[in-house]
This record gives C-alpha cells, structure tokens and sequence, in this order.
C-alpha cells in the first residue's frame, strides 16, 4: 500500500504540465482554441513536426538495429570500442550536433538537415534496448528456423528481428517522442516545428494561448504514438519461452565484409561524434574577436553538475516505486499509471517550466520561481520516463525468489530490499542517473526560463554565445558539455553491454541455472 500511494504521488507530480495545459485551455476557450488550431501555420507545422518525426524514428531504428546486431552477433574486431564508441553520441546535446555541422556547413538548413542531425544523436535510444535484447534472445528459435529450411536473410527478418520486436519499438517510441518536443537543433538549422513555434508564441509573442494550443497538438501526437507502440507490440513475448537454452548465440564471422561492416560503423561514429567534436575544436583553436562579454565556464560547468545531479537522484528514487510495481505486481491500473507518465517526454520543456511556474506563483506565492529547488524537480519530472526505463529494466532482472527466500525466513521487507534487492538493481539505478544527468545537464528552454538569475548553465550559456554569432566563445561551453558528457555515456554502454555478460562461444552461459529470463530492457 505504501508504494501504491508513493508512485501516486510521484505520478501526480508528473502530470501537473498536462494539468496545467488543460487549465490554460479551458480558460482561453473553445472558441479561441479553433481560430488558433486550424489555420494555415498550424497545418504546415503539424506536417513538417510528423513527417519529421516518422522519418527519423525509421532511420533510428534501422541504424539502432543494424549496428546492435553487428556488435552483438558477429565477430567484430574491436568489439568492446565499438559497443561504447556508438553509445557517445547519445551523450552530445542535439543543439550541439547542430551547432558542428551548421558551423562547418553554413548553408546546412531546413528538413533533411534536422533528419541528419536528430538521426545521429538519437540513434542510440534504440541501439541499447536493441542490444541488450538480442544479447539476450535465445539462440535456438534462429537454429530451428535454419534447420526448417529458412534462408540466412529471412531468419534474420523472421526471428532475430522478430525476437527483438519490443525493444526495437520501445527504442523508437523514445526516439518518436524526443525529436517531438526537441527544439535547439531545429533553431539552429532554421526548420520550424510545432515546438520551435511554441517557444516563439512564448518569448516573442508573448501569446501563451497559442504556445499552449500547439502544446495540446503535441501531447495528443504523443499520446497517438504510445498508443501505436502499445497496440504494435500486442501480448507477444522476446524472451526465452521456458527454460530454454542456457547459453548465448555463437557470434557469426563476417569474412570478406569486415572491411565493409567496420567502414560503415567507422562512418557512423565520425558522422554522429567526429564531425561535431572536430569541428569545436576547430573553432577553439581558431578563436577570434568577440564584442560579447564573456561569463565564467567554471561557474557554468559547477551549476551545471549541481543541477543535473540533484535531478538524476530525484528521478531515479521517484522511478524506483513506480519500476516495482510495474515488474511485480504488473496489473492493468498499474500499467496506466507507468504508461501516463511516458507522455511527458512530448512535452516541450518550455510547457513545463510554465506549468511549474504557474503552481507557484498562483498556489505556493511564487516562493520557489527561479530557484534550483524548482529546476531540479523540472528536470526530474522532464526525463523521469528515462529514469524509469532503466530502473524498471533492472528490476525485472532481479531474481524475485532470493527476495521470497528472505521473506520466509522472516526477515522483514525493509530489511530484504536493502541487503538483497537493491545490491541487484544498483547498476541499474547508476544507469538511470546517468541517462537523466545527461538529458539534464543538456537541457535548453526550461532552463532559460527557471534558472536563477544570479547562475548559468553549460547549455544556456552556449545559447547566448551561439544567439549573439560568437561561435569561438559558443564552442567553449560546447567542449565542456562534450567533455561531461562522454563519461556517463561510456558507464552506460559498459553497463548495457555487460547485462548478461556476453560469451564468445556457443555453448552454456556461466551464471545461474536455466530458467525463464526477462527482457533486458524493454522501454515501454
């Protein structure tokens, strides 16, 4: 009972953005809502934001996927650099991506340059449940469908694509979600969408009524697309389906297209982390004259861990609740409860900076605007979903008979969870601060809005440099994020690629006895 009113009350925390939105609605009215929803701008937004997103999302999950089978499946020289050199980019905010290649190619602009650029940065999203997923997937279904006659490429389709089903949708899903409510990237490459558009109506505007109606647009386009993962996905399982075989899939030589396999993930990473990163070094050696005043890349870099730490922690323990209900007592209200706090990702950060603020100043006497307190909760509740994909991934990894064998023993939950539990979720609760202080640590148009007067961010001050065309003093902070960035990026793809441990050969895997396995990680 005490974790049901817990994960209430922290989904209660989450939605209040939404709760906010449909208050900002029912005040402007109907009437106002129709003349700003259907005109001609709404139209083209709603179609450059669509298009956008699905074209992404497919490409994401090709790459994800493709690369994740070559790591995973074949033997691939370099094994270990690769499995952590595709993950960086994860790291790297997408503004910054867009801020190397605009920088390097100044007529870079409009939709297939926001398709490159939101492509190479989100790819990973899929490539890590991918991963962990065919890691994990039983080899005997591949060897069956071989043995009944199904050729190489078909048992490819059929099977192993078939077995990594959810987490391929479960990484789109994410990737669907973040390029719906991304907005620096777009900025710089001058391609409008519904969520560039609300940040203009906002700070230009000044009309919240209309930043507030396309919002509605994108919670709904949202909501559709965790609808059309959960109907995609229906009651199929990825996992071993009994006991199955305890052992891994033996990798598969690649022979004449090693030089092929290891040029094209050599293109990926130089294109995702190569051309980005030189192209800020490039500026830092250059240097140049700037009329803008400069301000500390110290005082920015220490706000900046403080921020997104704080949030990493309080969204990994508001996870925690809501992950153990999910995997232990998987029940329909239950998976509403997880399922309504994924929409949250489809929100602009601006909407749920305005929603917090709206709560204080009309409700706690503006006591907590522009205060850390109030942008650390806002980073928690904006990459909460990514602290619980995590979270709740490693609790289903959790043998839950050595926590009954506890229990029997009488010993008390309390107890159980702290000595046996948690020790068996801690990497997964690492991996969820790490997700979260990196989405946090990156964040842009929140933080403009709640962050105290007196501080700066890595991010927001990168923003003034890059607004005021002060590129050498804008590929300081950039560097900086990079630089932070690329250590929480390599502990995730170390822990993604060592759950379970991978074997070389085929036979059986070292650990516990055969038993049913869950999946890995299993986004949504």
């Amino acid at each position: 009972m005490v974790l049901v009113i817990i994960a209430v009350l922290v989904s209660i925390a989450i939605v209040i953005p939404l709760l906010f939105l449909l208050v900002q609605a029912g005040q402007v009215g109907w009437a106002s809502l129709d003349r700003l929803l259907f005109r001609h701008l709404t139209g083209t937004l709603l179609w450059n934001t669509i298009s956008l997103t699905v074209v992404v999302t497919v490409l994401a999950a090709i790459i994800g996927t493709v690369s994740a089978w070559f790591v995973e499946r074949t033997k691939l020289p370099g094994r270990s650099f690769w499995a952590v050199a595709v993950v960086i980019p994860l790291g790297i905010p997408d503004f910054v991506v867009s801020f190397g290649w605009h920088s390097l190619f100044p007529a870079l602009a409009g939709f297939w340059a926001a398709v490159l650029v939101m492509t190479l940065a989100v790819y990973p999203l899929v490539y890590l449940p991918v991963a962990a997923s065919l890691r994990n997937a039983d080899p005997a279904q591949e060897e069956v469908a071989r043995s009944l006659g199904l050729g190489r490429y078909k048992t490819f389709w059929r099977v192993t694509v078939g077995q990594a089903r959810l987490a391929i949708l479960g990484g789109a899903v994410l990737v669907g979600l973040v390029v719906l409510a991304e907005f620096g990237s777009f900025e710089i490459l001058g391609f409008n969408t519904l969520t560039t558009e609300v940040f203009t109506e906002y700070t230009v505007g000044f009309n919240q009524p209309a930043a507030c109606a396309f919002s509605l647009i994108l919670v709904l386009l949202g909501a559709m697309l965790l609808f059309g993962e959960s109907a995609a996905r229906g009651r199929g399982r990825t996992a071993r389906m009994g006991s199955g075989a305890a052992r891994r899939s033996r990798p598969r030589p690649l022979g004449r297209t090693t030089p092929l396999v290891l040029g094209g993930l050599g293109l990926l990473v130089f294109l995702a982390l190569g051309v980005p990163v030189g192209e800020i070094i490039h500026l830092l050696i250059q240097g140049g004259a700037s009329t803008y005043p400069t301000a500390s890349l110290l005082g920015a870099t220490g706000y900046t861990f403080l921020y997104s730490a704080s949030a990493g922690l309080l969204a990994t323990a508001g996870a925690l609740p809501i992950a153990l209900l999910s995997v232990r007592h998987s029940r329909r209200p239950v998976r509403i409860l997880e399922r309504s706090n994924m929409i949250i990702l489809a929100v602009p950060g601006l909407v749920i900076a305005l929603g917090f603020t709206y709560l204080t100043n009309h409700y706690l006497d503006s006591r907590f605007y522009q205060t850390p307190v109030l942008l650390v909760v806002t980073y928690a509740v904006m990459f909460f979903p990514m602290a619980v994909v995590s979270v709740r991934a490693a609790v289903a990894r959790s043998p839950l008979g050595l926590e009954e064998v506890g229990s029997s023993l009488g010993v008390p939950k309390i107890v159980v969870f702290w000595r046996v539990t948690l020790p068996l979720i801690g990497p997964g609760l690492a991996a969820a601060f790490c997700l979260v202080f990196l989405e946090a640590a990156t964040e842009l148009t929140a933080t403009l809005v709640l962050i105290p007067t007196s501080a700066q961010t890595l991010a927001t001050q990168f923003w003034n440099y890059q607004q005021n065309i002060s590129y050498s003093l804008a590929a300081r902070p950039a560097a900086m994020l990079v630089l932070i960035a690329a250590v929480p990026s390599y502990v995730l793809g170390r822990w993604f690629d060592r759950l379970p441990s991978r074997t070389s050969t085929g036979g059986p895997a070292p650990g516990p006895a055969p038993g049913p396995t869950p999946s890995t990680m299993v986004p949504l």
